[in-house]
């Protein structure tokens, strides 16, 4: 097995294209789909169902969010991403969505305070992903207004949870109070990279 790491979705293709082994999607700028099975796993374990699960991304559409996307088109999830104006997620991701499902529910909005109502799943990733850092300033001005918070997760269901993929920035995109709060499954949803990626090379190598 390759398990590949790059910023470029076309360097990742190029090896798949040339590989007789199976190529592992590790992290790319257009997608982490490693990550989102383990984020699907603990909501799974967190709610024993997919059903009626609303997952909130509140950031950045970036490849975490496009991830999530693709994996709730195929659970058949509602997925909401909450982003300020010309962040949203890839197009080319969002109809790829629509190919997996035709009934997909998916929302894109610019309010996370009406994208967290009703929801489950509170989600939220870096502002500026790994080779973004140069963006660090005016992003952080941008997405101000979308810190996972108190104020935030009091609008989402009461037994929702909060998930967040590591490294986080603490006041930033979400707030040490929400990050230790009883509500979070950050840590669980950690652990369970290890078993997901297991179950993975499982399915790729029997």
């Amino acid at each position: 097995v390759l398990a590949i790491r790059t910023f470029n979705q076309s360097d990742l293709e190029e090896y798949a294209k040339w590989s007789s082994k199976p190529v592992i999607n590790a992290l790319t700028d257009l997608e982490h789909p490693c990550q989102a099975l383990a984020d699907y796993m603990t909501i799974r374990e967190e709610f024993k169902t997919f059903d009626d699960v609303i997952l909130t991304f509140v950031g950045d559409g970036n490849n975490v969010a496009n991830s999530l996307i693709l994996c709730g088109a195929l659970l058949d999830v509602e997925v909401r991403i909450a982003c300020p104006k010309g962040y949203e997620p890839d197009s080319k991701i969002i109809q790829k969505a629509k190919e997996l499902n035709n009934n997909i529910n998916l929302k894109i909005m610019n309010d996370p305070y009406s994208a967290v109502n009703g929801a489950n799943v509170i989600y939220t990733d870096v502002w500026s992903s790994m080779g973004q850092e140069n963006e660090k300033e005016f992003k952080d001005k941008d997405f101000h207004n979308f810190t996972v918070n108190t104020d935030l997760l009091n609008q989402a269901n009461s037994d929702s949870i909060i998930l967040h993929c590591l490294p986080a920035y603490r006041g930033k995109e979400i707030s040490n109070e929400v990050f230790e709060s009883r509500n979070s499954r950050i840590f669980e949803q950690a652990e369970n990279r290890l078993h997901a990626q297991q179950s993975l090379l499982t399915a790729l190598l029997s």
